[in-house]
């Protein structure tokens, strides 16, 4: 059974859609054309981390043409990882090859495996880097997998509304040619949240195991642990496991 339009942008409005993170977006002009590319694909959950630029001033609302919406509903976080925090499952966009060991989609693929989380009630989320630079490293490194945009390497450089509207057209043809039964896991993915407590616990102990000696590498060595852990798309469960396990290697250590 398809749902037709009316049917996809209630569904598309709901709290199982994907999430589109705008993480420092620094033109307010941008902010509200990519609200305008979300609005186009029926998407309507937009959260903004660290923005230059008031995301509802004059430039944005009138960029927006008819999705202030969006903006106006729009949630501001001061941090990635608070943006996140709820969510089971995020891909982190890019226009060039990381040097980190994460699944590579298309954005095609990629809604195919977001079609696949959403219908097992899961939150996911998309983020979207600023317009000069892109994500950083350690903002890869926190997503569980890559959308990657292959464009033409003499000029990779994409818009952030440009970037949206890619992304969220495919999601909109994959959401829309399906009709979603929610159904409960067994198994529940852990949170972003969940996922960083146990990240903040191991570090504390590698800090007092002096496993951190050189200091300079070790924001390189906490981001290869991010990958490892977010790569491996953990339930909560497994989470609360892994802290059992750092519990009795600490009371072990302590006898």
């Amino acid at each position: 059974m398809f749902l037709n339009e009316k049917d996809v942008s209630t569904h598309l409005r709901g709290a199982n859609a994907p999430v589109f993170i705008l993480v420092r977006p620094q033109m307010a002009e941008n902010i509200g054309m990519a609200a305008r590319a979300m609005m186009n694909c029926g998407l309507y959950q937009m959260r903004i981390v660290a923005p230059r630029d008031n995301p509802t001033c004059e430039k944005a609302i009138r960029a927006a043409s008819g999705a202030e919406e969006i903006l106006l509903r729009a949630h501001l976080y001061e941090t990635l990882e608070e943006a996140m925090a709820d969510l089971s499952f995020v891909f982190a966009t890019t226009a060039r090859s990381r040097d980190m060991v994460k699944p590579v989609y298309t954005a095609q693929t990629a809604t195919s495996c977001l079609a696949q989380y959403i219908s097992k009630g899961l939150k996911t989320g998309i983020l979207f880097g600023p317009e000069r630079t892109g994500l950083e490293n350690d903002e890869v490194a926190q997503a569980n997998a890559i959308i990657e945009i292959p464009l033409n390497p003499e000029h990779t450089s994409l818009n952030l509304s440009q970037a949206v509207l890619l992304v969220g057209y495919e999601c909109f043809k994959e959401l829309l040619s399906k009709e979603f039964v929610i159904e409960k896991e067994k198994e529940v993915l852990a949170t972003k949240s969940e996922i960083d407590m146990f990240l903040k616990h191991l570090e504390e102990l590698l800090e007092k195991g002096d496993y951190f000696r050189i200091s300079d590498k070790k924001p390189r060595m906490l981001r290869n642990l991010n990958n490892i852990f977010t790569r491996a798309s953990l339930t909560a469960q497994e989470i609360r496991t892994l802290h059992g396990v750092l519990n009795a290697l600490t009371r072990i250590n302590k006898d």
